[in-house]
């Protein structure tokens, strides 16, 4: 009998540790991800000379704010202070930052869903980037529900924080200064940014 119950306890305990990985490593996935998006929209803005719109903008400020929930599972997981609240809450701020970010990217969808309109920018494989950005924040929906449906199995114990998230979290850094210094650029000194920008403001 004493076998038996701790061989159960046993595989509850290496259950509790997969999923506490698993969790942790699925906010590591989550922002390497949206790293990519956004270093992504650097390439089309510097090596391909395509100036982003306000929407476009838009969406990377709400992509942005959709990382801080994986970045706040991860920072509260290096402290140790990581638990299932904040786990949920996490993930929360991702939902809810991807729902509102989706409005901009259905509002640039639909403004050039006309017969005719060539759209704006270029395509990744037949589609527009803010449409890839609307599938990204489906994406991100529907990731952060079933992370706080399964907030208790996968929040992290605490222990997992390695030297890849830390590079994940610089990586990510760097890329939210980059965009500050690009919209500066990109607005010089006036208050909004250029319907439809051809230059940086800031040097003209």
């Amino acid at each position: 009998m004493e076998k038996t119950v701790s061989a159960t306890n046993a595989t509850h305990a290496t259950s509790s540790t997969l999923g506490a990985t698993l969790g942790f490593w699925a906010a590591n996935i989550f922002l390497f991800a949206y790293n990519f998006v956004l270093a992504g929209g650097f390439f089309f803005q510097f090596a391909l000379n395509e100036f982003p719109c306000p929407l476009c903008m838009i969406q990377r400020y709400f992509m942005m704010l959709a990382c801080f929930g994986p970045l706040y599972v991860i920072i509260n997981t290096k402290r140790g202070t990581i638990t299932t609240q904040k786990m949920i809450r996490g993930y929360g701020m991702s939902l809810l930052a991807a729902l509102v970010g989706s409005t901009a990217s259905i509002r640039q969808i639909l403004l050039h869903i006309k017969p005719g309109d060539p759209g704006y920018g270029s395509a990744v494989f037949g589609i527009h980037t803010y449409t890839w950005a609307l599938v990204s924040f489906v994406v991100v929906m529907v990731f952060s529900a079933i992370m706080m449906i399964f907030a208790k199995e996968l929040t992290p114990k605490g222990t997992e924080y390695n030297a890849v998230a830390t590079i994940n979290v610089w990586l990510f850094a760097i890329l939210i200064v980059a965009n500050l210094i690009a919209i500066i650029a990109l607005e010089g000194f006036n208050f909004l940014l250029p319907s439809d920008p051809t230059k940086y403001m800031l040097f003209h």
